[in-house]
């Protein structure tokens, strides 16, 4: 399956979010969207209002008796996990692998994209 390969970026001067049109690998090109933005990748996935899903996304998760949680998309490559998976899980949700896989695959439960955590971190206050 092919998916779409896409970014938006944090302007970390100006302080919003920015859809990323191209990328310039050339002298500089790349160096500099590092440096003043936060590269953030589509996940691919769609919430259930049929929002695109990035990393740094914060989600409702709702299960089908209406209990849900906040947590974080995340990119777990750097520790030696190659996939997006959810951040901030309470212990009292349980997940045999990956949370996100598992909540599309299964169907059970939804989720929503909230806000993410750049423009909203009051969002994660006390969990995380």
């Amino acid at each position: 399956m092919k998916r779409e390969i896409k970014f938006r970026a944090w302007d970390k001067e100006n302080k919003k979010m920015a859809q990323v049109s191209r990328i310039d690998f050339g002298p500089g090109g790349i160096k500099y969207l590092v440096d003043d933005s936060v590269l953030l990748e589509y996940t691919g996935l769609h919430d259930k209002n049929g929002r695109e899903i990035y990393e740094g996304d914060i989600l409702k998760v709702t299960s089908e008796d209406g209990e849900s949680y906040v947590a974080t998309v995340k990119w777990f490559g750097d520790e030696g996990y190659p996939a997006f998976d959810l951040a901030g899980i309470p212990a009292t949700w349980c997940y045999e692998s990956n949370a996100l896989a598992t909540i599309f695959e299964s169907g059970v439960e939804t989720c929503e994209v909230i806000g993410n955590i750049f423009e909203n971190p009051e969002l994660l206050e006390g969990k995380q």
